[in-house]
């Protein structure tokens, strides 16, 4: 009898002495999640504030990037994007790998709130024929967290909202949403290259084909894309926009 209790006692031990651990585990990540949220908001906040250079203010498009000044704080900031009616207004960076910045922030600490980063293929000389952007789907709605918010009828039949602003270096573009949709896990979306203009008009109606709404504009092989990409509230799906330049 006295073994046995011995026993329990032992068991019991081991299980309080797991919980214990969970829980502190749990809450060094939830401290660590805390702590990095609140570090990349202060980076984007102070970027907006110094790169931003206001224009006439009769449209909200007609703002200019200073890319020197962005280009100080990080040598690897490529382009800049907003999607209107989301927090979507970041600079966007590229690297060597698609890796680096999925756990680093934009002045290049660790942080697991990563940043908005274009798919390390893509070149920004004039030739991509799909520029490729990624960002995690934040719960504070930082990053790409608002792009939920694109599946949405609110969003996507306001005309406004489809207009996608993307700068870089002395160029500015409008891409307009061609389609958006919520997809398993899968990297086809993603290419970059096409061996042919046939391979890329395919590409592009399947692209169209996957939307939830009909924007009802013609592709053509000739165009370029833009694609934002966002893991859904699990990583098993993702949520993305494809948007023609214009």
């Amino acid at each position: 009898m006295k073994k046995n209790n011995n026993t329990k006692i032992i068991f019991y031990f081991i299980i309080y002495f797991l919980l214990f651990f969970v829980l502190i585990y749990s809450g060094i990540k939830i401290y660590e999640w805390y702590r990095d949220k609140n570090k990349n908001n202060e980076i984007a906040k102070k970027i907006k504030e110094t790169v931003i250079v206001e224009s006439n203010g009769k449209n909200k498009e007609e703002y200019l990037i200073d890319f020197d000044k962005l280009k100080e704080q990080n040598n690897e900031a490529i382009a800049w994007i907003k999607v209107n009616n989301t927090n979507i207004e970041y600079p966007v960076v590229k690297t060597k790998n698609n890796e680096f910045y999925l756990n680093h922030s934009f002045d290049k600490s660790e942080n697991l709130g990563g940043w908005i980063f274009a798919d390390y293929k893509n070149k920004f000389n004039g030739t991509d024929k799909n520029i490729v952007i990624y960002g995690h789907n934040m719960k504070d709605n930082s990053m790409f967290g608002t792009m939920q918010n694109i599946l949405n009828p609110e969003w996507y039949n306001n005309e406004e909202n489809t207009n996608i602003i993307l700068k870089t270096e002395g160029k500015n573009y409008i891409y307009k949403v061609f389609s958006i949709y919520r997809i398993e896990n899968e990297d086809y979306y993603i290419k970059t290259e096409f061996n042919n203009d046939s391979e890329f008009e395919q590409f592009l109606n399947t692209l169209k084909a996957r939307s939830i709404r009909d924007f009802n504009m013609d592709m053509l092989e000739s165009d370029s894309i833009l694609t934002l990409s966002t893991c859904d509230n699990n990583n098993k799906y993702r949520v993305v926009l494809h948007a023609k330049k214009i």
